[in-house]
């Protein structure tokens, strides 16, 4: 037996390991996991080029539980370990500089890690009293070891016998650990971590139904089926972006999507990733139904590196935008710190970064050349997808302009360039700028977008999530203005000509706003007289662009904004002195023009949603006297 201690050249090797370790525990799980893979892979590698002649099979690796014994063993068939191996690399940690590196980062924040070395197997003694490395090496003539440390610098080495080539790694769960010694725990871990590894990995047995071998039959003449207990492979070892293009059909790709995404709505469309230089990348990303849902659907891309999961949490690694998307990335070249729970700021992170923006970009581009009616069919899925990236990404916002597109009230789209040009004549106004209309609810305005329709205005329907801020952007791009259709009166944000004669007298039209400044709250209501048509309504509740873009920004957290105090709700009240019910109102006496005034009002209220409580019970007890 061979007795010594660990070359580490310092004795607080362990607390580092626990201390920059701890706050991802189960990886230890997924680190002798991805060890025995390694090793499983080295040997079939060295059997196909000839340098291992025996046969090769059974190169699952099996994780095996005994709450009992209060043991978890990974194990796998691999290429195995030779003593000397063993004292290579496990007992002298095969990292450079070990005083330099306690003592560079031994105030440091964990964050700060980056690829120095490689722990593997000893996040293993996070969650551990003792461990044991059993192993026998595939090389001819070696003899089984096993290794045992209970987590300080000292080691036992000797040699045992073993049966099957291959290595187990036993580790003996210590009290604080206890977690690990149940089943669900396991397996969540493993299906976390480990669900596409491209080894086969065993955890316990599930019960199959087989015909009954004997051939048994039941009353209506069929084989019977009997249970059987099935080892339970945990793992599918080859996952549709390991795969060519080429050898994938689309039921390939909806099925994978729902591997990853169980009980979901199936992808709008994907993109398969394949590079292998500069840098190598897989993976398939795939653009959900994503409607308003923003937040709903973030943290859906999976990163792994070698097919080891790593995160979901991939802000670092590509642009905020492409969150939204689903799906996976596979990345060997991501520098990742020791318990990989980090991403390391680097060139190729960026050079990913790029080259995914510029798939996709590419992949939307091709759609709308190639089928545009498709494309326009998935367009209120996608929209805010492509305006989330027009506004938080330069690169992307430049891609996009020729396939991103207007929806009016009709349903009709428009890339930019093309609406400019269809609302060009009718709605540039008298300073030779281009006027958009539009709505965020179609429904809410519609009598405003109707009557928009009749004086030849088109509409725009902007109800996203994001349509605030991509309007202002859109306003920078096209040099012309937005406005609501309920921001002023039509005939006022369109303006070429001088306004239609009043068929009220001035004194009539001036004894009008006393009228109306009595009944509403004259610090949230301006009143203005206008001379519109006859065929709009008699009183109308509008709110001026900019204040309402300022309230919006606010309520989105806009910056600076918060600190000038909650701005209050202000609008309009505009009285239309053509309409036949306003010259009724001016000669009405006494009582009856205040009712007719409220009416008018509370039925402007009305169709905005902005009649409530009392005033709303009022509004039905007065029609009904009225009527």
């Amino acid at each position: 037996m061979q007795k010594g201690s660990i070359n580490v050249q310092s004795e607080n090797i362990f607390p580092i390991i626990k201390k920059f370790l701890y706050s991802d525990t189960e990886i230890f799980l997924r680190e002798l996991v991805s060890n025995a893979v390694d090793a499983s892979q080295k040997l079939m590698t060295l059997s196909n080029a000839g340098e291992y002649k025996k046969e090769v099979k059974n190169l699952k690796v099996e994780v095996i539980l005994d709450a009992k014994k209060k043991t978890l063993t990974i194990r796998d068939h691999g290429i195995g370990m030779t003593q000397d191996e063993v004292n290579k690399y496990i007992n002298e940690v095969a990292f450079s500089g070990a005083e330099e590196f306690l003592e560079e980062y031994k105030d440091k924040d964990p964050k700060s890690i980056i690829g120095h070395f490689g722990l593997g197997f000893y996040s293993s003694f996070m969650v551990s009293s003792k461990v044991q490395i059993q192993t026998l090496s595939h090389k001819d003539g070696s003899k089984a070891v096993q290794w045992e440390s209970k987590g300080d610098p000292t080691f036992e080495l000797k040699e045992i016998k073993k049966k099957d080539r291959g290595t187990d790694i036993i580790l003996h769960i210590d009290k604080d650990s206890k977690e690990f010694l149940e089943e669900n725990r396991i397996s969540g871990i493993l299906n976390k971590y480990c669900k596409f590894l491209p080894v086969d990995i065993e955890f316990g047995t599930k019960t199959e139904s087989i015909d009954d071998p004997k051939g048994k039959k039941d009353k209506d003449g069929n084989v019977e089926k009997i249970s059987i207990d099935v080892p339970n492979i945990i793992n599918n070892p080859s996952p549709a972006w390991i795969k060519k293009p080429v050898d994938l059909e689309l039921e390939d790709y909806k099925s994978f999507y729902s591997e990853l995404y169980p009980f979901t709505e199936e992808p709008l469309f994907h993109i398969h990733l394949n590079v292998d230089y500069p840098f190598n990348l897989t993976g398939i990303l795939y653009f959900p139904k994503l409607k308003n849902q923003i937040e709903l659907q973030k943290n859906k891309i999976q990163l792994y590196s070698n097919q080891v999961f790593i995160t979901d949490s991939v802000e670092n690694i590509v642009p905020e935008f492409l969150t939204l998307l689903h799906g996976v990335i596979d990345s060997p070249d991501i520098p990742l710190n020791v318990s990989r729970s980090y991403l390391q700021s680097d060139s190729n992170v960026r050079k990913i970064s790029n080259h995914i923006t510029k798939k996709v970009a590419d992949k939307l581009s091709g759609m709308f050349k190639k089928d545009r009616k498709d494309f326009e069919s998935k367009w209120d899925d996608i929209n805010v997808f492509i305006q989330y990236g027009i506004l938080t990404d330069e690169k992307f916002h430049e891609k996009a302009k020729p396939f991103s597109l207007l929806k009016n009230s009709k349903d009709e789209y428009f890339t930019l360039e093309e609406y400019k040009e269809k609302v060009k004549a009718a709605q540039t106004d008298k300073n030779d700028k281009l006027v958009f209309l539009y709505s965020h609810d179609k429904e809410e305005h519609h009598s405003l977008i109707e009557s928009a329709n009749k004086k030849g205005y088109d509409v725009l329907i902007m109800d996203g999530p994001l349509a605030s801020h991509y309007i202002s952007k859109t306003e920078q791009d096209l040099g012309a203005s937005f406005a609501r259709v309920d921001a002023d009166t039509i005939d006022n944000i369109i303006s070429k000509e001088e306004n239609i004669p009043s068929k009220l007298t001035k004194e009539q039209e001036e004894s009008l706003k006393p009228i109306f400044e009595e009944i509403v709250e004259k610090e949230k209501y301006t009143v203005q007289v206008e001379s519109l048509s006859e065929t709009e309504k008699p009183v109308l509740i509008t709110q001026s662009e900019f204040m309402r873009r300022m309230k919006e920004q606010q309520a989105a957290g806009g910056g600076g904004m918060n600190m000038m105090g909650v701005m209050p709700e202000m609008y309009n009240l505009v009285v239309n002195t053509n309409h036949p019910l306003v010259s009724k109102l001016i000669t009405a006496k006494g009582k009856n023009q205040k009712v007719l005034a409220k009416q008018a009002l509370d039925l402007a209220l009305l169709s905005h949603g902005m009649l409530k409580g009392k005033d709303l019970s009022d509004f039905v007890e007065r029609s009904f006297e009225l009527i």
